[in-house]
Protein backbone atom coordinates (compact mmCIF):
# COMPACT_ATOMS: atom_id res chain seq x y z
CA UNK A 1 0.00 0.00 0.00
CA UNK A 2 1.36 3.49 -1.06
CA UNK A 3 1.04 6.55 1.19
CA UNK A 4 -1.72 5.36 3.64
CA UNK A 5 -2.49 7.71 6.26
CA UNK A 6 -5.11 6.97 9.25
CA UNK A 7 -6.72 9.44 11.72
CA UNK A 8 -8.02 9.42 15.24
CA UNK A 9 -10.28 11.78 15.77
CA UNK A 10 -11.39 11.81 19.50
CA UNK A 11 -13.88 14.60 20.96
CA UNK A 12 -12.52 16.38 23.85
CA UNK A 13 -15.60 16.39 25.51
CA UNK A 14 -14.17 14.26 28.68
CA UNK A 15 -11.99 11.59 29.55
CA UNK A 16 -10.63 8.82 26.81
CA UNK A 17 -12.24 5.79 27.44
CA UNK A 18 -10.22 2.95 27.04
CA UNK A 19 -11.97 1.74 23.83
CA UNK A 20 -11.24 5.00 21.96
CA UNK A 21 -7.44 3.93 23.22
CA UNK A 22 -8.17 0.51 21.19
CA UNK A 23 -9.38 2.49 18.46
CA UNK A 24 -6.67 4.85 18.30
CA UNK A 25 -3.69 1.46 18.99
CA UNK A 26 -5.38 -0.27 15.68
CA UNK A 27 -4.98 2.73 13.86
CA UNK A 28 -1.30 3.27 14.80
CA UNK A 29 -0.40 -0.37 13.79
CA UNK A 30 -2.13 -0.24 10.09
CA UNK A 31 0.20 2.69 9.90
CA UNK A 32 3.14 1.49 10.80
CA UNK A 33 2.46 -1.60 9.39
CA UNK A 34 1.93 -0.19 5.86
CA UNK A 35 4.68 2.56 6.82
CA UNK A 36 2.32 5.15 6.73
CA UNK A 37 1.30 8.26 8.76
CA UNK A 38 -1.04 8.23 11.64
CA UNK A 39 -3.06 11.60 12.18
CA UNK A 40 -4.81 12.50 15.49
CA UNK A 41 -7.66 15.34 15.04
CA UNK A 42 -9.49 16.93 17.48
CA UNK A 43 -13.31 16.89 16.60
CA UNK A 44 -14.56 19.86 18.86
CA UNK A 45 -17.30 21.19 17.02
CA UNK A 46 -19.68 20.50 19.64
CA UNK A 47 -18.61 23.52 21.92
CA UNK A 48 -21.13 22.98 24.07
CA UNK A 49 -19.72 19.52 25.33
CA UNK A 50 -16.09 20.81 25.22
CA UNK A 51 -14.10 19.43 28.48
CA UNK A 52 -11.00 21.65 29.56
CA UNK A 53 -8.17 19.52 29.56
CA UNK A 54 -10.03 17.02 27.27
CA UNK A 55 -7.33 17.52 24.70
CA UNK A 56 -4.38 17.43 27.00
CA UNK A 57 -5.34 14.35 28.50
CA UNK A 58 -5.97 12.73 24.91
CA UNK A 59 -2.31 13.29 23.77
CA UNK A 60 -0.77 12.44 27.28
CA UNK A 61 -2.56 9.19 27.15
CA UNK A 62 -1.45 8.38 23.57
CA UNK A 63 2.42 9.72 24.33
CA UNK A 64 2.34 7.09 27.53
CA UNK A 65 1.24 4.12 25.46
CA UNK A 66 4.23 4.95 23.13
CA UNK A 67 1.29 5.79 20.14
CA UNK A 68 2.47 9.33 19.20
CA UNK A 69 0.78 10.65 16.45
CA UNK A 70 2.88 11.86 13.09
CA UNK A 71 0.97 14.46 12.69
CA UNK A 72 -1.53 16.60 14.70
CA UNK A 73 -2.05 19.76 17.07
CA UNK A 74 1.30 21.13 17.93
CA UNK A 75 2.62 18.36 15.31
CA UNK A 76 1.55 20.39 12.59
CA UNK A 77 2.13 18.61 9.16
CA UNK A 78 1.00 20.00 5.57
CA UNK A 79 -2.54 19.06 6.16
CA UNK A 80 -3.52 21.69 9.03
CA UNK A 81 -4.90 22.80 11.64
CA UNK A 82 -5.48 19.62 12.79
CA UNK A 83 -8.34 21.21 15.35
CA UNK A 84 -12.04 21.29 13.64
CA UNK A 85 -12.84 24.38 15.40
CA UNK A 86 -9.95 26.28 13.84
CA UNK A 87 -11.26 25.06 10.33
CA UNK A 88 -14.79 26.30 10.45
CA UNK A 89 -14.41 28.43 7.59
CA UNK A 90 -13.47 25.25 5.39
CA UNK A 91 -16.88 23.27 5.88
CA UNK A 92 -19.17 26.17 4.78
CA UNK A 93 -18.22 26.17 1.18
CA UNK A 94 -19.09 22.08 1.02
CA UNK A 95 -22.45 22.79 2.57
CA UNK A 96 -23.06 25.47 0.24
CA UNK A 97 -22.12 23.58 -2.79
CA UNK A 98 -24.44 20.90 -1.61
CA UNK A 99 -26.97 23.14 -1.40
CA UNK A 100 -26.50 24.52 -4.72
CA UNK A 101 -26.52 20.76 -6.24
CA UNK A 102 -29.74 20.06 -4.72
CA UNK A 103 -28.53 17.43 -2.01
CA UNK A 104 -28.69 19.73 1.10
CA UNK A 105 -31.72 22.02 2.39
CA UNK A 106 -32.10 24.57 4.65
CA UNK A 107 -34.29 23.54 7.55
CA UNK A 108 -35.91 26.59 9.96
CA UNK A 109 -37.70 24.37 12.14
CA UNK A 110 -37.75 25.18 15.76
CA UNK A 111 -37.20 22.78 18.51
CA UNK A 112 -40.63 22.83 19.34
CA UNK A 113 -42.06 22.08 15.75
CA UNK A 114 -39.58 19.40 16.45
CA UNK A 115 -40.65 17.74 18.88
CA UNK A 116 -44.19 18.42 17.73
CA UNK A 117 -43.43 16.41 14.43
CA UNK A 118 -41.88 13.45 16.38
CA UNK A 119 -45.09 13.08 18.67
CA UNK A 120 -47.18 13.34 15.61
CA UNK A 121 -45.35 10.23 14.50
CA UNK A 122 -45.70 8.30 17.75
CA UNK A 123 -49.04 8.93 18.04
CA UNK A 124 -49.46 7.45 14.29
CA UNK A 125 -47.55 4.73 15.41
CA UNK A 126 -44.29 5.07 13.92
CA UNK A 127 -41.51 3.30 14.42
CA UNK A 128 -38.85 5.06 14.23
CA UNK A 129 -39.78 8.91 13.97
CA UNK A 130 -37.22 10.84 12.48
CA UNK A 131 -36.45 13.59 9.67
CA UNK A 132 -36.36 12.05 6.43
CA UNK A 133 -37.72 11.67 3.31
CA UNK A 134 -41.09 11.69 4.00
CA UNK A 135 -41.49 13.90 7.14
CA UNK A 136 -39.19 17.38 5.29
CA UNK A 137 -42.15 17.72 3.02
CA UNK A 138 -44.59 18.98 5.94
CA UNK A 139 -41.64 20.69 7.80
CA UNK A 140 -40.02 24.48 7.29
CA UNK A 141 -37.55 24.13 5.18
CA UNK A 142 -36.23 24.86 1.91
CA UNK A 143 -38.04 22.43 -0.02
CA UNK A 144 -41.75 23.41 1.07
CA UNK A 145 -40.98 27.30 1.50
CA UNK A 146 -41.02 29.50 -1.23
CA UNK A 147 -37.68 30.62 -2.40
CA UNK A 148 -38.39 34.13 -1.66
CA UNK A 149 -39.28 33.15 2.04
CA UNK A 150 -36.42 31.38 2.29
CA UNK A 151 -33.95 34.30 1.57
CA UNK A 152 -35.93 37.00 3.39
CA UNK A 153 -35.05 34.69 6.74
CA UNK A 154 -31.36 34.20 6.04
CA UNK A 155 -31.09 37.99 5.38
CA UNK A 156 -33.68 38.31 8.94
CA UNK A 157 -30.97 36.14 10.42
CA UNK A 158 -33.36 33.67 11.38
CA UNK A 159 -32.03 30.65 12.70
CA UNK A 160 -31.29 27.54 10.43
CA UNK A 161 -29.68 24.38 10.24
CA UNK A 162 -28.64 22.70 7.03
CA UNK A 163 -29.77 18.63 6.72
CA UNK A 164 -28.46 16.23 3.74
CA UNK A 165 -31.13 15.71 1.15
CA UNK A 166 -31.44 11.81 1.24
CA UNK A 167 -32.37 10.52 -1.83
CA UNK A 168 -35.50 8.17 -1.96
CA UNK A 169 -35.11 4.97 -3.00
CA UNK A 170 -31.62 4.02 -3.41
CA UNK A 171 -29.51 1.52 -2.23
CA UNK A 172 -26.26 2.22 -0.86
CA UNK A 173 -23.03 -0.20 -0.48
CA UNK A 174 -19.54 0.03 1.30
CA UNK A 175 -17.34 -2.78 1.38
CA UNK A 176 -16.34 -2.43 4.91
CA UNK A 177 -12.54 -4.05 5.83
CA UNK A 178 -13.54 -6.03 8.69
CA UNK A 179 -17.76 -6.93 8.00
CA UNK A 180 -17.41 -7.05 3.67
CA UNK A 181 -20.22 -5.43 1.97
CA UNK A 182 -23.04 -3.40 4.13
CA UNK A 183 -26.70 -2.26 2.14
CA UNK A 184 -28.80 -0.20 3.69
CA UNK A 185 -31.91 1.22 1.59
CA UNK A 186 -32.01 5.22 2.05
CA UNK A 187 -35.59 5.09 2.99
CA UNK A 188 -33.65 4.15 6.30
CA UNK A 189 -31.78 6.97 6.44
CA UNK A 190 -32.76 10.07 8.10
CA UNK A 191 -31.84 13.90 6.78
CA UNK A 192 -29.06 14.44 9.34
CA UNK A 193 -28.19 17.65 10.24
CA UNK A 194 -24.89 18.98 8.79
CA UNK A 195 -24.65 22.04 9.85
CA UNK A 196 -25.49 23.22 13.43
CA UNK A 197 -27.11 26.54 13.98
CA UNK A 198 -24.20 28.19 15.63
CA UNK A 199 -22.47 27.73 12.00
CA UNK A 200 -20.68 24.75 13.45
CA UNK A 201 -20.49 21.43 10.93
CA UNK A 202 -21.55 18.80 12.60
CA UNK A 203 -19.43 15.07 12.83
CA UNK A 204 -20.94 13.69 9.26
CA UNK A 205 -20.24 16.62 7.12
CA UNK A 206 -16.91 17.98 9.20
CA UNK A 207 -15.49 13.79 9.20
CA UNK A 208 -16.06 13.76 5.38
CA UNK A 209 -14.31 16.69 4.65
CA UNK A 210 -11.04 16.58 6.48
CA UNK A 211 -10.98 13.13 5.82
CA UNK A 212 -10.76 14.28 2.18
CA UNK A 213 -7.83 17.02 2.30
CA UNK A 214 -5.94 15.89 4.61
CA UNK A 215 -6.26 12.39 2.35
CA UNK A 216 -7.04 9.51 4.88
CA UNK A 217 -6.84 6.14 2.87
CA UNK A 218 -8.27 4.10 5.67
CA UNK A 219 -11.15 5.15 8.23
CA UNK A 220 -10.57 2.60 11.17
CA UNK A 221 -13.38 3.14 13.94
CA UNK A 222 -15.82 1.58 16.44
CA UNK A 223 -18.91 -0.07 15.43
CA UNK A 224 -20.60 2.50 16.50
CA UNK A 225 -20.24 4.46 13.50
CA UNK A 226 -21.07 1.81 11.10
CA UNK A 227 -24.62 3.27 11.06
CA UNK A 228 -23.43 6.21 9.49
CA UNK A 229 -20.96 4.84 7.30
CA UNK A 230 -24.03 4.74 4.62
CA UNK A 231 -25.03 8.48 5.17
CA UNK A 232 -21.23 9.10 4.78
CA UNK A 233 -20.53 7.34 1.52
CA UNK A 234 -23.77 9.67 0.19
CA UNK A 235 -21.79 12.80 1.17
CA UNK A 236 -18.63 11.34 -1.24
CA UNK A 237 -20.69 11.02 -3.84
CA UNK A 238 -22.18 14.19 -3.32
CA UNK A 239 -19.26 16.01 -3.06
CA UNK A 240 -17.65 14.49 -6.43
CA UNK A 241 -15.16 12.44 -4.42
CA UNK A 242 -16.47 8.43 -4.41
CA UNK A 243 -13.62 7.29 -6.16
CA UNK A 244 -11.14 9.33 -3.41
CA UNK A 245 -13.18 7.30 -0.56
CA UNK A 246 -11.35 6.13 1.82
CA UNK A 247 -11.59 2.31 3.02
CA UNK A 248 -13.87 1.61 6.04
CA UNK A 249 -12.99 -0.53 8.74
CA UNK A 250 -15.56 -0.72 12.03
CA UNK A 251 -13.82 -2.66 15.01
CA UNK A 252 -15.65 -4.72 17.04
CA UNK A 253 -17.64 -3.30 20.50
CA UNK A 254 -15.38 -4.07 23.63
CA UNK A 255 -18.51 -5.70 25.67
CA UNK A 256 -18.78 -5.78 29.40
CA UNK A 257 -17.20 -8.54 31.34
CA UNK A 258 -20.44 -10.89 31.27
CA UNK A 259 -20.72 -10.22 27.41
CA UNK A 260 -24.19 -8.36 27.99
CA UNK A 261 -23.76 -4.67 26.30
CA UNK A 262 -20.74 -2.41 25.64
CA UNK A 263 -18.31 -1.61 28.22
CA UNK A 264 -19.20 1.28 30.21
CA UNK A 265 -17.64 3.52 33.24
CA UNK A 266 -20.76 2.39 35.59
CA UNK A 267 -19.96 -1.13 34.35
CA UNK A 268 -15.94 -0.52 34.74
CA UNK A 269 -16.94 1.05 37.97
CA UNK A 270 -19.28 -1.89 39.40
CA UNK A 271 -17.02 -4.25 38.57
CA UNK A 272 -14.01 -2.63 40.09
CA UNK A 273 -11.54 -2.10 37.37
CA UNK A 274 -10.50 1.38 35.37
CA UNK A 275 -12.09 2.86 32.25
CA UNK A 276 -9.73 5.46 31.62
CA UNK A 277 -6.01 4.82 30.81
CA UNK A 278 -4.60 8.04 33.34
CA UNK A 279 -6.45 9.45 36.36
CA UNK A 280 -9.08 11.46 35.37
CA UNK A 281 -10.36 14.36 37.16
CA UNK A 282 -14.48 15.08 36.09
CA UNK A 283 -14.33 19.03 36.52
CA UNK A 284 -18.52 18.64 37.03
CA UNK A 285 -18.41 16.06 39.57
CA UNK A 286 -15.00 16.65 41.11
CA UNK A 287 -14.52 13.06 41.11
CA UNK A 288 -11.51 11.62 40.18
CA UNK A 289 -11.20 7.79 38.55
CA UNK A 290 -7.99 6.14 38.74
CA UNK A 291 -6.43 5.36 35.69
CA UNK A 292 -4.24 2.20 34.56
CA UNK A 293 -1.42 3.95 34.74
CA UNK A 294 -2.13 5.04 38.59
CA UNK A 295 -3.40 1.45 39.28
CA UNK A 296 0.27 0.17 38.39
CA UNK A 297 0.03 -1.19 35.01
CA UNK A 298 2.74 -1.10 32.54
CA UNK A 299 1.78 0.85 29.14
CA UNK A 300 3.54 -2.11 26.98
CA UNK A 301 1.00 -4.48 29.13
CA UNK A 302 -2.28 -2.45 28.54
CA UNK A 303 -0.65 -2.18 24.60
CA UNK A 304 -0.26 -5.50 24.04
CA UNK A 305 -3.64 -6.49 26.20
CA UNK A 306 -5.78 -3.85 24.04
CA UNK A 307 -4.25 -5.18 20.81
CA UNK A 308 -6.08 -8.85 21.41
CA UNK A 309 -9.30 -7.09 21.98
CA UNK A 310 -10.94 -7.47 18.64
CA UNK A 311 -7.79 -8.74 17.08
CA UNK A 312 -5.22 -12.25 17.18
CA UNK A 313 -2.22 -13.20 15.56
CA UNK A 314 -3.61 -16.39 14.01
CA UNK A 315 -0.79 -18.34 16.74
CA UNK A 316 -0.82 -19.25 20.29
CA UNK A 317 1.78 -16.60 21.20
CA UNK A 318 0.17 -14.04 23.28
CA UNK A 319 3.16 -11.48 24.11
CA UNK A 320 3.80 -8.93 21.80
CA UNK A 321 6.22 -5.59 22.14
CA UNK A 322 4.65 -2.46 20.29
CA UNK A 323 7.16 -3.54 17.17
CA UNK A 324 6.12 -6.95 16.94
CA UNK A 325 2.21 -6.05 17.36
CA UNK A 326 3.45 -3.77 14.01
CA UNK A 327 4.98 -6.55 12.13
CA UNK A 328 1.97 -8.84 13.06
CA UNK A 329 -1.22 -6.86 12.41
CA UNK A 330 -3.18 -7.68 9.86
CA UNK A 331 -6.40 -6.27 9.23
CA UNK A 332 -7.61 -9.44 7.79
CA UNK A 333 -7.48 -11.00 11.79
CA UNK A 334 -9.30 -8.30 13.02
CA UNK A 335 -12.81 -10.22 14.69
CA UNK A 336 -16.40 -9.04 13.69
CA UNK A 337 -17.68 -9.94 16.66
CA UNK A 338 -17.38 -7.94 20.42
CA UNK A 339 -15.44 -8.76 22.59
CA UNK A 340 -15.56 -9.05 26.50
CA UNK A 341 -13.08 -7.09 28.52
CA UNK A 342 -11.13 -9.87 30.91
CA UNK A 343 -9.61 -7.50 33.79
CA UNK A 344 -7.95 -10.77 35.00
CA UNK A 345 -6.71 -11.66 31.45
CA UNK A 346 -5.22 -7.29 31.80
CA UNK A 347 -3.71 -8.27 34.88
CA UNK A 348 -1.98 -11.66 33.73
CA UNK A 349 -0.50 -9.45 30.90
CA UNK A 350 0.88 -6.96 33.75
CA UNK A 351 2.55 -9.44 35.76
CA UNK A 352 4.25 -11.25 32.44
CA UNK A 353 5.53 -7.40 32.00
CA UNK A 354 6.64 -6.84 35.34
CA UNK A 355 8.66 -10.32 34.83
CA UNK A 356 10.84 -9.42 32.31
CA UNK A 357 11.16 -5.31 32.89
CA UNK A 358 14.22 -3.95 33.76
CA UNK A 359 14.85 -4.17 37.24
CA UNK A 360 16.61 -1.25 37.81
CA UNK A 361 13.39 0.73 36.52
CA UNK A 362 11.44 -0.37 39.37
CA UNK A 363 14.25 -0.14 41.79
CA UNK A 364 14.78 3.08 41.08
CA UNK A 365 10.77 4.34 41.87
CA UNK A 366 10.89 1.93 44.94
CA UNK A 367 13.71 4.03 46.67
CA UNK A 368 11.74 6.97 46.13
CA UNK A 369 8.67 5.93 47.31
CA UNK A 370 10.36 4.26 50.57
CA UNK A 371 11.87 7.68 50.88
CA UNK A 372 8.81 9.97 50.23
CA UNK A 373 6.06 7.71 52.02
CA UNK A 374 7.90 5.88 54.71
CA UNK A 375 11.42 8.03 55.41
CA UNK A 376 13.30 4.65 54.60
CA UNK A 377 16.51 5.16 52.98
CA UNK A 378 17.68 2.18 50.60
CA UNK A 379 20.40 1.71 48.81
CA UNK A 380 20.11 1.34 45.12
CA UNK A 381 21.65 -2.45 46.06
CA UNK A 382 19.08 -2.96 48.35
CA UNK A 383 16.48 -1.78 46.09
CA UNK A 384 17.16 -3.75 43.27
CA UNK A 385 17.42 -7.70 45.55
CA UNK A 386 13.90 -6.58 46.50
CA UNK A 387 13.02 -5.94 43.11
CA UNK A 388 14.11 -9.70 41.73
CA UNK A 389 12.79 -11.06 45.10
CA UNK A 390 9.33 -9.82 44.40
CA UNK A 391 9.24 -9.92 40.91
CA UNK A 392 7.55 -13.44 40.33
CA UNK A 393 4.60 -11.96 43.35
CA UNK A 394 3.67 -8.60 42.54
CA UNK A 395 0.55 -8.41 39.65
CA UNK A 396 1.03 -3.88 39.84
CA UNK A 397 4.09 -2.06 40.15
CA UNK A 398 3.05 0.10 43.31
CA UNK A 399 2.78 -3.04 45.06
CA UNK A 400 6.44 -3.65 45.56
CA UNK A 401 6.82 -1.02 48.50
CA UNK A 402 4.48 -2.26 50.60
CA UNK A 403 5.78 -5.72 50.17
CA UNK A 404 9.06 -4.02 50.39
CA UNK A 405 8.18 -2.95 53.83
CA UNK A 406 8.66 -6.21 56.25
CA UNK A 407 12.31 -6.28 55.33
CA UNK A 408 12.88 -2.96 56.99
CA UNK A 409 10.10 -2.43 59.89
CA UNK A 410 9.21 -5.14 62.54
CA UNK A 411 5.78 -6.82 62.75
CA UNK A 412 3.66 -5.14 64.99
CA UNK A 413 1.05 -8.04 64.50
CA UNK A 414 1.64 -11.68 63.84
CA UNK A 415 -0.81 -14.01 61.96
CA UNK A 416 -3.05 -15.66 65.09
CA UNK A 417 -4.09 -18.55 62.49
CA UNK A 418 -0.27 -19.51 62.66
CA UNK A 419 0.46 -18.91 65.87
CA UNK A 420 -2.19 -21.16 67.61
CA UNK A 421 -1.15 -23.63 65.25
CA UNK A 422 2.37 -23.90 65.67
CA UNK A 423 3.73 -21.36 68.32
CA UNK A 424 5.54 -23.86 71.45
CA UNK A 425 8.29 -23.96 73.98
CA UNK A 426 10.43 -25.56 71.73
CA UNK A 427 9.87 -22.94 68.57
CA UNK A 428 11.04 -20.52 70.86
CA UNK A 429 14.44 -22.31 72.56
CA UNK A 430 15.14 -23.30 68.32
CA UNK A 431 14.40 -20.12 66.61
CA UNK A 432 16.96 -18.22 69.65
CA UNK A 433 19.49 -20.99 68.89
CA UNK A 434 19.21 -19.80 65.19
CA UNK A 435 19.15 -16.16 65.96
CA UNK A 436 22.62 -16.46 68.24
CA UNK A 437 24.30 -18.10 65.38
CA UNK A 438 23.12 -15.77 62.68
CA UNK A 439 23.89 -12.76 64.51
CA UNK A 440 27.83 -12.98 64.12
CA UNK A 441 27.07 -12.79 60.24
CA UNK A 442 26.75 -9.15 59.31
CA UNK A 443 26.73 -10.17 55.66
CA UNK A 444 25.02 -14.32 54.67
CA UNK A 445 24.28 -15.27 51.59
CA UNK A 446 20.82 -17.06 50.75
CA UNK A 447 22.16 -20.80 51.06
CA UNK A 448 24.18 -19.78 53.67
CA UNK A 449 21.70 -18.39 55.84
CA UNK A 450 19.38 -21.99 54.84
CA UNK A 451 22.36 -24.37 55.91
CA UNK A 452 23.07 -22.47 59.07
CA UNK A 453 19.68 -22.83 59.74
CA UNK A 454 19.66 -26.83 59.49
CA UNK A 455 22.55 -27.35 60.42
CA UNK A 456 21.91 -25.40 64.06
CA UNK A 457 18.68 -27.17 64.31
CA UNK A 458 19.63 -30.52 63.70
CA UNK A 459 22.49 -30.46 66.24
CA UNK A 460 19.96 -29.36 69.06
CA UNK A 461 18.02 -32.37 67.97
CA UNK A 462 15.07 -30.25 66.05
CA UNK A 463 13.66 -31.15 62.83
CA UNK A 464 14.43 -27.46 60.94
CA UNK A 465 11.27 -28.02 58.09
CA UNK A 466 8.82 -27.66 61.59
CA UNK A 467 9.69 -24.78 62.53
CA UNK A 468 10.54 -22.64 59.54
CA UNK A 469 6.83 -20.80 59.03
CA UNK A 470 7.84 -20.03 62.60
CA UNK A 471 10.77 -18.36 61.27
CA UNK A 472 8.97 -16.51 58.82
CA UNK A 473 6.73 -15.28 61.70
CA UNK A 474 8.67 -13.58 63.76
CA UNK A 475 10.75 -11.92 60.84
CA UNK A 476 7.93 -10.59 58.86
CA UNK A 477 4.71 -11.53 61.20
CA UNK A 478 3.32 -13.25 58.46
CA UNK A 479 2.80 -16.77 57.72
CA UNK A 480 3.41 -16.71 54.16
CA UNK A 481 5.84 -14.72 51.41
CA UNK A 482 8.56 -14.51 49.04
CA UNK A 483 11.94 -16.43 49.85
CA UNK A 484 12.58 -16.03 53.14
CA UNK A 485 16.65 -17.05 53.09
CA UNK A 486 17.14 -14.01 49.99
CA UNK A 487 15.17 -11.89 52.71
CA UNK A 488 17.58 -12.63 55.16
CA UNK A 489 20.43 -12.20 52.82
CA UNK A 490 19.14 -8.68 52.19
CA UNK A 491 18.44 -7.84 55.58
CA UNK A 492 21.88 -9.04 56.37
CA UNK A 493 22.29 -11.68 59.34
CA UNK A 494 22.88 -9.48 62.52
CA UNK A 495 19.72 -7.29 61.45
CA UNK A 496 17.39 -10.31 60.99
CA UNK A 497 18.48 -11.88 64.39
CA UNK A 498 18.04 -8.95 66.33
CA UNK A 499 14.47 -8.88 64.67
CA UNK A 500 14.07 -12.77 65.52
CA UNK A 501 14.87 -11.82 69.26
CA UNK A 502 12.82 -8.96 69.57
CA UNK A 503 9.73 -11.02 68.16
CA UNK A 504 10.37 -14.01 70.66
CA UNK A 505 10.82 -11.61 73.24
CA UNK A 506 7.07 -10.28 72.46
CA UNK A 507 5.84 -13.30 71.68
CA UNK A 508 6.82 -15.48 74.85
CA UNK A 509 4.85 -12.44 77.21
Amino acid sequence: MENVRVRFAPSPTGGLHIGGVRTALFNYLFAKKNNGKFILRIEDTDQSRFVEGAEKYIKDTLDWCGISPDEGPGQEGEYGPYRQSERKEVYQQYAEKLIAEGNAYYAFDTPEELEAMRERLKEARVVNPQYDTVTRTTMKNSLTLPDEEVKQRIENGDPYVIRIKIPKKEEIRLNDMVRGWVMVHSEALDDKVLMKSDGMPTYHLANIVDDHLMKITHVIRGEEWLPSAPLHVLLYQFLGWENEMPQFAHLPLILKPDGNGKLSKRAADKAGFPIFPLNWNDTESNDISIGFKEMGFLPEALVNFLAFLGWNPGTEEEIFSLAELVNEFSDKRINKAGTKFDFDKAKWYNQQYIKKTDSNIFAKDLKTSLQSEHGIDCSTSIALQIIDLLKERVTFSDEFVELALPIFKAPINYDEKVLSKKWSEDVSKALMLYAEELIQHENIDAESAKNLFWETLEKAGYKPGQFMQMLRLTITGEGSGPDLMTMIKIMGGKKTAERIKSSLNTLNK
